[in-house]
C-alpha cells in the first residue's frame, strides 16, 4: 500500500532532513502551480513518468519551465526505445500517486526499485527544490543536497543529466 504524506514526512525526519510544506488548493498542471510563484522560493519541478518498449520506467524531474524533447530523450536516459508516458495504473502501482501529483517523493513507494530517477542538471543548480509531497494539495521545499539524500535512502541511484533543451 502506498505511503501517506505523514509517512513521507516521518521518513524524512528519520533521515534528519528538514523540509517546509505549504498547503494550497489542488494543482494539476504547471500553469496551476505558477500562480504560487513568489510565495514559494526555489526551483519548481515538472515530472515526467515515462516507459520504454521493454517496460523500463523512468521518472524525469526537470524545472517546471524546462522543455524536454520526448522524441530524443531516450538516448540520454538509457531507455531501450523511444519513450511514452506511463499509464496511470502503473504510476499508482510504482510511485503511489495519481496524474497531477507525480513527484520525486513517490520514490518512497518504489520499494522494488523499478523506476530510474533522472534529475535535470539545471534544476539541481537550485539550492531549494519544490515538489508535491505525494499529494497535489501541498508543496514541500527541500534542499537539493537533501533531495539526493532522500533518493539514495529509498534505494535509488539518482542520475543527474542535462535532459532539458
Amino acid at each position: 500500500m502506498a505511503k501517506t504524506e505523514d509517512e513521507l514526512f516521518a521518513f524524512l525526519a528519520g533521515l534528519g532532513i528538514e523540509i517546509s510544506t505549504r498547503r494550497h488548493a489542488p494543482l494539476f498542471t504547471v500553469a496551476d502551480s505558477q500562480a504560487l510563484r513568489g510565495e514559494i522560493a526555489g526551483g519548481h519541478t515538472k515530472n515526467l513518468f515515462l516507459k520504454d518498449k521493454k517496460d523500463n520506467f523512468f521518472l524525469v524531474t526537470v524545472d517546471e519551465e524546462a522543455e524536454v524533447d520526448l522524441k530524443q530523450i531516450h538516448h540520454l536516459i538509457g531507455a531501450a526505445s523511444r519513450v511514452s508516458f506511463g499509464k496511470p495504473e502503473k504510476l499508482m502501482e510504482l510511485l503511489g500517486v495519481v496524474p497531477g501529483a507525480v513527484t520525486v517523493f513517490g520514490l518512497i513507494n518504489d520499494i522494488d526499485n523499478q523506476v530510474k530517477i533522472v534529475l535535470d542538471a539545471p534544476l539541481m543548480e537550485n539550492a531549494v527544490i519544490n515538489a508535491h509531497p505525494l499529494t497535489n494539495e501541498a508543496t514541500t521545499s527541500i534542499t537539493s543536497s537533501n533531495l539526493i539524500r532522500f533518493i539514495e535512502a529509498t534505494g535509488h541511484e539518482p542520475v543527474i543529466l542535462k535532459v532539458s533543451a
